[in-house]
């Protein structure tokens, strides 16, 4: 079995629902540190010999082709994270499709192969966007990883392992991230800080005990995590937390992670699987 590695190619203010860096207009006067993040994030995995799914957003293709070639040319599948960053429930129908157009435009214009795997910022594919799914399968998306099974984000009743979903165009396979059941609710496990929160000792445990029951492990990141000195903003306290919590040693510690299981691209990780449910 073979567990999906995925990163989200964005800036470190990327970030949604804070005033401060919320429109665009404001990013390019921002200090860039992506193409960087990103190298170093690219290096660790030819150090583990890991291929990943990188979901880049369409405004840092636009601004930095080049790092779209580095990440096809090392190996590894590019996927869109949207053209601005924004929350897809903050989207009208039409608004969304026009800014997978515009991201995949960007992409493509950049040299990566054609489109098909889609990850909504902040997992933001929901039951406020009921619509989504659908528009996605009508731009030729045939993998999807925004739903999350998560209550602030999602609902801890989705499905926890990759499946099938019927919408009025076709099926699309969702892939959500991997959760874990902490303090009485369901909390993340396969990346941000709670990934980061575990020792790596125990994350390979909980990856091994899952793949034995014949579940993959969908991981993510994000390279400004691995930014050794990442610039510091006052965000409001949960998004700060989420932010910063446990960045010092993060690099060693995910290096023990990825050297540990059986990582691979989101494809890879689909095609290992003999069957994929459709949940009622």
């Amino acid at each position: 079995m073979i567990n999906a590695f995925t990163i989200d190619v964005e800036e470190w203010f990327h970030v949604c629902g804070v005033p401060a860096v919320a429109e665009p207009s404001s990013w390019d006067r921002l200090e860039s540190r992506v193409v960087d993040d990103t190298q170093r994030t690219l290096d660790l995995l030819d150090r583990c010999g890991v291929r990943a799914t990188c979901f880049v957003v369409g405004w840092v293709a636009e601004r930095h082709p080049g790092l779209v070639a580095r990440i096809r040319d090392a190996g590894h599948e590019i996927g869109s994270h949207g053209q601005w960053h924004r929350r897809v429930y903050e989207l009208d129908p039409d608004e969304f499709t026009r800014d997978l157009r515009l991201c995949s435009a960007a992409l493509t214009a950049a040299g990566a192969p054609p489109v098909t795997q889609f990850r909504a910022p902040e997992w933001s594919i929901n039951g406020r966007a009921p619509w989504a799914l659908e528009r996605l399968v009508a731009e030729r998306f045939t993998v999807d990883s925004s739903r999350a099974p998560l209550r602030v984000v999602g609902d801890p009743m989705y499905p926890q392992t990759p499946h099938l979903i019927e919408t009025p165009h076709g099926a699309i396979v969702e892939v959500p991230p991997a959760v874990e059941r902490r303090l009485g609710q369901q909390t993340p496990f396969g990346g941000g800080w709670g990934l980061r929160l575990a020792r790596p000792g125990r994350a390979l445990r909980e990856i091994a005990r899952r793949n034995a029951r014949g579940e993959p492990v969908t991981c993510w990141i994000h390279p400004w995590e691995l930014d050794p000195r990442p610039p510091r903003m006052r965000f409001p306290s949960g998004v700060a937390f989420a932010h910063y919590f446990r960045l010092a040693g993060w690099m060693s510690r995910l290096e023990t992670i990825l050297r540990g299981a059986p990582f691979g691209t989101m494809s890879e990780m689909l095609a290992s699987l003999p069957t994929l449910p459709r949940p009622r």
